[in-house]
């Protein structure tokens, strides 16, 4: 605990009391969350506006940004990297807004920018802009879990004081006094509620500076806790993993990758936990010491082992925008585990243990500058996955019939739907899928691609001209006819339209297709299932109904 005292010695001092900080910082939140509630027009994450966007975006990640480093004697610093960073998160949001489907993956982008924030901000608090790789890392450390805390802490006393909210509003309902009902359901309250509770709560353990370092030695105290059951596993999955052969992770689970670098992000926090930030603050039980030496050892493997499953799905399935981000995050993991061996060989003679400090503080700048590029529009994963896809296709790797022309459609942006566009004018099997795939109004989860040939449509009575409008609305609307089906005509519709019966498995339904617009009815269950050689026909049958004032009752008596 001494030791843990001594490091955060000096962000403590100037992280001093400052008795406005939680009025400060409530008032701020508070204002932000209110504006982030008029600019979104109260829809939240429902967005479509670019402009919108971006403006909530730089509202709520520089306010945030300024809510964790703004000090009593420190305004312009702050104020210029809240500033950035709002700016960057604003442009990131709107690029991943007004670009629509453009882009296969501008969720991920921006998952990006959060991770380079998230890194940059303990290096800002920290004095990085200043002292640059001269930056004590015991600072760094500190800042992280502090951060990490504090905000923990803070969101926790959000959700309780929303809790105390509710009590009191059903408390002030039984004396038929619902104002507090009323302001719960306003969307400007929630957002202003939240941030004045956010802002108050961080505002005062950012003033317990003495407080969060001795919390954050508890916390670590605790995890170092899992570090020996944690260690002994992972050596004996790996050993176990080495007898019986790699082969059996990818037989038993198709989700392997995610699993291992699951494990090997749990082993990374434990490894520091233990390790923390200079050796006065270490464990000195040499049972955790070795947890912590062992955990450092398999954290490559792991990454390794993640590596391999990501490369067996690219040989079997080629890339795609979303197995790229993936591979990515197994590349920096690989880039870790690397640089953790590093350190112990460096460290070999005893002091491992700065040296992996100094590795930390290097592979953190590292991956804060490639989550900075890849949040950025320099490298389109989009645009590098369909010219795999397209050369997978044109070797053979893949056939025709099982290529996934739905990714394209759907997964790759805008140069997956022009290669798709390509295909189509060019001839044979892969053209017809490449339209079919085209006429897809919604992404089909599971249904294949099928091309007019592959659908099992009877038209009664034949009519060349029904039987295009009926097939290209199946080519929209997959999940119909999965095996067979009959479509009725039953006459003209409205506006040149023609309403029809499709008949499928054991049910039916009403469909006006046509220029004039499409629409349908929804689905009745008729009873006998279809079988290909099914006589489909319509009778009139003359029922008996029950009459109640001169109206039938919904069914027939017979």
């Amino acid at each position: 605990m001494a030791g843990a005292s001594a490091a955060a010695a000096e962000p403590a001092q100037r992280q001093a009391d400052w008795p406005l900080r939680p009025w400060l910082l409530a008032g701020m939140l508070g204002l932000a969350g209110l504006l982030i509630h008029f600019v979104t027009d109260g829809r939240g994450a429902d967005l479509h506006d670019g402009w919108r966007a971006a403006l909530a975006a730089f509202l709520f990640f520089g306010t945030l940004s300024a809510a964790f480093t703004v000090e009593e004697d420190r305004w312009t610093e702050p104020a210029a990297f809240s500033l950035g960073a709002g700016v960057v998160m604003a442009g990131l949001a709107w690029r991943a807004v007004s670009a629509g489907d453009a882009l296969p993956d501008p969720a991920y982008g921006f998952a990006a920018g959060v991770l380079a924030l998230l890194l940059a901000l303990p290096l800002f608090q920290a004095g990085f802009f200043r002292r640059r790789l001269a930056t004590p890392y015991a600072e760094t450390h500190y800042h992280v879990w502090t951060d990490a805390i504090g905000g923990a802490g803070a969101l926790a006393f959000t959700g309780l004081a929303w809790l105390v909210l509710l009590i009191l509003s059903e408390l002030f309902h039984l004396l038929k006094i619902d104002l507090l009902r009323q302001l719960m359901d306003r969307g400007w309250f929630g957002w202003t509620f939240s941030g004045l509770a956010f802002g108050a709560a961080l505002g005062t353990l950012r003033n317990q500076a003495r407080v969060l370092g001795t919390l954050q030695s508890v916390v670590m105290l605790v995890l170092s806790l899992l570090a020996l059951p944690v260690a002994a596993g992972l050596a004996i999955f790996l050993l176990a993993t080495a007898v019986s052969g790699p082969e059996v992770l990818w037989q038993a689970t198709r989700s392997a990758t995610p699993v291992l670098l699951m494990c090997a992000a749990g082993a990374f926090v434990l490894v520091n936990a233990i390790v923390r930030g200079e050796d006065a603050a270490m464990s000195g039980s040499r049972v955790m010491r070795l947890a912590a030496y062992a955990l450092t050892i398999v954290l490559f493997p792991l990454a390794a082992f993640a590596a391999v499953s990501m490369g067996l799905r690219l040989a079997q399935y080629g890339l795609a925008p979303e197995r790229l981000w993936g591979l990515t995050a197994i590349i920096v993991a690989c880039a870790w585990g690397l640089g953790y061996w590093g350190a112990l060989l460096r460290g070999w003679r005893g002091n491992w243990a700065a040296k992996l400090r100094e590795a930390n503080f290097h592979l953190a700048l590292g991956t804060c500058a490639l989550a900075l590029l890849l949040a950025l529009p320099v490298l389109d994963f989009g645009a590098l996955s369909t010219r795999n896809q397209l050369a997978r296709l044109r070797s053979g790797a893949v056939s025709a019939e099982d290529f996934d022309y739905a990714a394209l459609r759907w997964d790759f942006g805008a140069a997956g739907r022009k290669a798709l566009e390509g295909l189509a004018k060019g001839g044979g099997k892969p053209a017809e899928y490449a339209s079919a795939a085209l006429a897809q109004k919604t992404r089909p989860y599971g249904q294949p691609i099928r091309p007019d040939s592959k659908i099992d449509l009877r038209v009664q009575p034949e009519d060349p001209a029904l039987r295009r409008l009926v097939l290209a609305y199946l080519r929209t609307e997959p999940w119909q006819c999965p095996e067979r089906c009959v479509a009725l005509d039953l006459g003209a519709g409205p506006n040149g339209t023609r309403r029809i019966a499709l008949v499928s498995g054991g049910g039916f339904q009403q469909l006006t297709l046509g220029e004039g617009g499409t629409s349908a009815a929804p689905p009745r269950a008729a009873g006998p299932a279809l079988k290909p050689d099914s006589t489909v026909e319509i009778r009139t049958l003359e029922k008996r109904y029950i009459f109640v004032d001169g109206k039938p009752m919904d069914r027939p008596l017979d």
